[in-house]
């Protein structure tokens, strides 16, 4: 028998020996094998191979042992006694670690890219003399963590008998653990440097109980994804260069009551109808507190479970690429919060999060910011990107709260924070964070798509990262949001005053490749709805938001709405409650809803509002704030090489105006593609029916030019008839 130090057995038999497998298990010895197995209140303990059975005998504080006359490592089960019942298990530590030394080389360099393959919970399967063998791989990062136990369904949640090991200077430590199945509860018991016992839910849990509950669940895909077509031809798309219309949807609020499965039935149709190209969901990732609209994550590679298991999500994403719909969801790197089962000082010490109190806490949200300078944490953030757009097929992540990761003194005052190295407030290992984030998923991923909400004039967000830049794909365009939506609000007696705020976007437009957002973030904490700030009574209203959104399909960049809006809900959201759903039964809302239809249909066959941005823009009048009315041209070009043209007017002012003359790129014969004053839409029906005959009339500084009936608080968009 291999003896071992009665010190190290007792730490054994409670969990708390940091190399369990060193004494547990199978281990050769002088032409024997001693096999040892901590089995608390055991009468009796059997080890069973192949060439019979050999009883073990209790050592000290439940551990048990048994030598076998052989000089080979066996497959063998344990037969256990407790009273009159008896049980043959399998036994945990006879089995070599799941993670290779490439695996925790890379994680502690941070570079391994499919991090989500090694650690967390893991169905295996092994074959031997004895028959095959199910069970489960657990693995986590706690490099500072005295032991670390497994405890759920499986061990009654005592973690005395399913102590990890270490996997050298890794911090990785590992077990598998026969017989747990899929749908197994578990969290890890960790003893922290202080000595202390504490749960913590697993990091890279890819399944969650429904909140509140805070248990990890054991996961196994069984999918089988349909959206092939989809994905074979990802790689070959330029999203720049292509039509972007995304419909935002916070998943839990669309229509309450829907799981995954049944909003693919009700969602994906209805996108259709309304002819949008992308959807963009809130974040998906599990959060304890719905309130937060799930950006305080704490499990961050998991799909909250509160609408299914992590195959419905699946499911919800395969019918929208069916349907030629693209996914982009909500990720958000910036921050967690501090709940003690969670990510919070998760070993015992800051881990995850960047143990600077001046860098490490959020003031304004309560949270906690990632230690962006640490490998395995980068690698834990970087690993996660490529997870939903690899695992579950996701086309683009929107980055949430961007500003707050790249200036130190974001929401802090003079003294609440510290420079960095070179004295400035740009936190260097977040820029460097991004850049890799973004330069890794493009890489990986060809044809998806990286969006920055980012609210300040940081240069260079969608630049490439060889250039210096962050390597964004796009930026979403605060300032035109605030502009607009401020010159919106004001009385179109007024708006001759603020014509400055509507133009001012084009100064900037081409800075950056821009998303023109008219999120949720409008229509919360007490703002209203899009609806409730236009200004005037209901007609008034209406039209207001119709012309906006004329003017957002039309101006450069791709556009973005939040749900509800798309038929002018009255009420501001709130997670809460469903959509005013009812509201489609009014014919002005109705109208809306309409609109919205047509504008993407018209966007989607026009490539001079998606083609080239930087190019395909050019003002008419930008000066007639008298009359509150802007015009301009889109142009780019087709599937054909052939240039394509709209030309773009919209009134902001409460009156119609007859006659009003606008300048043309070229003559010929023009047509009204779009009225926002539309009767279909619920509009006075100002309108301009058949073809319009350009004139040889000076206007604008062009030599052709059309007078035009330009209806109240509304836009007309015109093409040359072909």
């Amino acid at each position: 028998m291999i003896p071992v130090a009665d010190s190290i057995l007792t730490e054994v038999a409670h969990g708390r020996y940091h190399s369990p497998h060193s004494v547990l298990g199978a281990h050769l010895g002088d032409g024997s094998v001693t096999i040892r197995t901590v089995r608390h209140l055991a009468d009796s303990v059997t080890v069973l191979t192949t060439d019979g059975a050999t009883p073990a005998k209790h050592e000290k504080d439940g551990v048990w042992v048994a030598v076998l006359d052989r000089t080979d490592l066996p497959d063998y089960r344990l037969e256990i006694a407790y009273g009159d019942s008896v049980i043959t298990v399998d036994d945990p530590y006879r089995f070599l670690p799941t993670l290779g030394e490439m695996d925790t080389y890379l994680i502690g360099e941070g570079r391994h890219e499919q991090l989500w393959h090694v650690l967390g919970a893991h169905r295996k399967y092994y074959d031997g003399p004895m028959g095959p063998v199910e069970g489960v791989a657990f693995a986590v990062w706690a490099p500072n963590a005295r032991s670390v136990r497994v405890v759920g369904d499986f061990n009654f949640w005592d973690g005395t008998g399913s102590a990890m090991r270490t996997l050298g200077e890794s911090g990785v430590w590992e077990l598998f653990i026969p017989d747990v199945a899929v749908g197994a509860r578990y969290k890890y018991e960790i003893c922290g440097p202080d000595g202390n016992w504490f749960q913590k839910a697993d990091p890279m849990a890819r399944a969650t109980e429904v909140p509140p509950a805070t248990a990890s669940v054991v996961t196994e895909s069984q999918y089988n994804w349909s959206d092939n077509s989809w994905m074979q031809t990802r790689g070959s798309r330029s999203p720049h260069s292509e039509p972007m219309s995304i419909y935002e949807c916070h998943v839990g609020s669309w229509r309450q009551g829907l799981s995954y499965r049944e909003l693919a039935d009700e969602l994906v149709p209805y996108l259709l109808n309304l002819g949008y190209t992308h959807v963009e969901f809130m974040p998906v990732a599990e959060h304890p507190f719905g309130g937060s609209w799930g950006y305080q994550v704490t499990s961050y590679y998991a799909p909250t479970s509160r609408y299914g298991v992590p195959d419905d999500f699946r499911y919800l994403v395969d019918r929208l690429h069916q349907a030629g719909i693209g996914v982009i969801m909500d990720w958000v790197p910036a921050h967690f919060p501090k709940d003690a089962w969670a990510l919070a000082r998760f070993d015992g010490t800051p881990l995850y999060e960047d143990p600077d109190p001046l860098r490490g806490e959020h003031p304004d949200w309560g949270t906690l910011i990632f230690n962006f300078g640490r490998n395995e944490v980068r690698n834990f953030l970087v690993a996660n990107a490529l997870y939903w757009l690899e695992d579950f097929h996701i086309d683009g992540l929107r980055v949430d709260a961007v500003a707050s990761m790249l200036y130190l003194d974001y929401s802090r005052q003079d003294g609440q924070w510290r420079p960095n190295q070179y004295g400035g407030r740009e936190n260097l290992e977040a820029i460097q964070f991004l850049q890799e984030a973004n330069a890794t998923a493009y890489r990986r991923n060809p044809g998806i798509v990286m969006i920055a909400e980012e609210s300040t004039a940081w240069p260079g967000v969608t630049a490439s990262t060889t250039g210096g830049g962050l390597g964004f794909g796009f930026k979403w365009n605060m300032g035109w949001m605030n502009d607009t939506l401020r010159y919106m609000r004001e009385d179109p007696v007024n708006r001759r005053w603020h014509h400055g705020e509507l133009t001012f976007s084009l100064v900037y437009a081409f800075s950056e490749n821009f998303f023109l957002p008219l999120s949720h973030d409008e229509v919360v904490h007490g703002k209203g709805s899009l609806l409730s700030r236009m200004p005037g009574d209901r007609w008034q209203k209406l039209a207001n938001l119709r012309a906006l959104y004329a003017y957002q399909w039309s101006h450069p960049g791709k556009q973005l709405l939040f749900m509800g809006q798309e038929f002018a809900q009255d009420n501001e959201w709130n997670e809460a409650y469903s959509l005013d759903w009812w509201l489609l039964d009014d014919p002005a809302n109705r109208g809306v809803s309409d609109l919205i239809r047509e504008l993407n249909r018209v966007y989607r066959s026009a490539p001079a509002l998606w083609d080239d941005d930087y190019t395909g823009f050019e003002w008419i009048n930008a000066g007639d704030a008298d009359h509150n009315v802007i015009s301009y041209i889109r142009q780019g070009l087709d599937e054909h090489g052939e240039m394509d043209y709209l030309v773009c007017v919209i009134n902001f002012a409460g009156n119609p105006h007859e006659g009003y003359r606008v300048g043309l790129p070229f003559g010929g014969l023009w047509e009204e593609v779009l009225n926002t004053d539309d009767a279909l839409f619920s509009g006075s029906n100002v309108i301009n029916v058949g073809p319009l005959t350009s004139e040889e009339i000076s206007w604008d500084g062009r030599e052709h030019s059309v007078a035009l009936r330009v209806p109240p608080l509304g836009a007309t968009w015109l093409r040359p008839v072909r």
